[in-house]
């Protein structure tokens, strides 16, 4: 019990450290990248909390699971992106809002691993069922491409707004305004609302997929504390930059079809941690490899066709030396 009491306080004392920052401005981009590393740091150094007080072998499920919620909680930050853009949440409000947001994410995974431990000791074929659905969404991640979330036509929305009376205009940082004697909740609530209803999704996902790995519940609960406590920081880090990674969601579609066959296959197949964590890295390295990769042929293209075009005359023949 007391290290589940240890943990959450640090979770706790790390989301009020981020609200209070996130009150004076949005991170640079220098300050994302330090505290990205440093997270990212603290996440991959609590494995040594593992093989202190318990086994190396809990070290390295605990670095799996880090390393599979880590890679799957990118995909997080494309929806992100696309929530902030929908809503038109302002610059300064945006830290705020995510620390909200996963805020909630923690306590829904809480919930999600409680019971999907309570329902994988209770009835074996659910790791089927787990099995099954972690494929179904590998095909629908790989499938997807450059498709993009349209918040509009979510259900949540739609819930949202038949249930929630919205402002139009933002109120400064609050949720709640009030207009023509109306208490009405303003576009930032429904921003919190929304990632808070994408993160009911994301944990079906995840939280599946690391039980492949361990059946611990600490172990899984410090894994996706970790993952989400940097999401921050990787977020101001990567905007703007989530495009170029095109190919990553073939790299989440692998790792989550690994996970998924893993579970349905667990009475005859156990591949080890060092398969699993290969997996991912290999999974994550290849597909930003790959995106990198025919980013940079497209701009040597492009560059050759702009350079071809200032080669010729307006009449499109070869300018003469004079």
């Amino acid at each position: 019990m007391l290290p589940w009491i240890a943990l959450t306080l640090f979770v706790l004392a790390a989301l009020a450290f981020d609200l209070r920052a996130g009150a004076k401005a949005a991170p640079s981009t220098r300050s994302a990248l330090v505290w990205s590393i440093v997270w990212t740091g603290i996440g991959v150094a609590f494995a040594a909390f593992f093989v202190w007080f318990d086994s190396s072998a809990a070290a390295g499920e605990y670095l799996a699971g880090f390393l599979i919620e880590k890679s799957l909680s990118l995909d997080n930050l494309f929806v992100f992106a696309v929530l902030f853009s929908f809503f038109a949440v302002p610059e300064a409000l945006r830290q705020r809002v995510l620390v909200l947001g996963i805020a909630g994410a923690i306590v829904l995974r809480v919930i999600f691993i409680f019971a999907g431990a309570a329902a994988l000791d209770a009835v074996h074929a659910v790791t089927y069922f787990l099995g099954a659905l972690l494929l179904f969404t590998a095909y629908k991640i790989a499938k997807q491409g450059d498709d993009e979330v349209d918040p509009e036509k979510t259900l949540a929305m739609r819930v949202m707004r038949k249930a929630l009376p919205l402002a139009k205009d933002y109120d400064g940082s609050k949720l709640f305004t009030r207009a023509d004697g109306k208490r009405l909740a303003t576009p930032l609530m429904a921003a919190f609302l929304m990632i808070a209803a994408f993160d009911v999704m994301f944990a079906i996902d995840s939280i599946p997929a690391i039980f492949a790995i361990t059946r611990d519940t600490f172990v899984v609960f410090a894994a996706n504390a970790f993952s989400l406590l940097g999401m921050v920081s990787l977020y101001f880090l990567l905007d703007g930059l989530l495009d170029r990674f095109r190919y990553l969601n073939y790299g989440l579609a692998a790792i989550l079809a690994f996970v998924g066959a893993k579970l349905i296959l667990v009475d005859v197949w156990h591949p080890s941690i060092v398969v699993s964590l290969a997996v991912v890295v290999v999974s994550l390295a290849v597909a930003a490899a790959a995106s990198l990769i025919v980013e940079r042929r497209e701009q040597e293209r492009e560059a050759e066709r702009e350079n071809g075009s200032d080669d010729r005359a307006p009449s499109g023949r070869p300018v003469e030396a004079s």
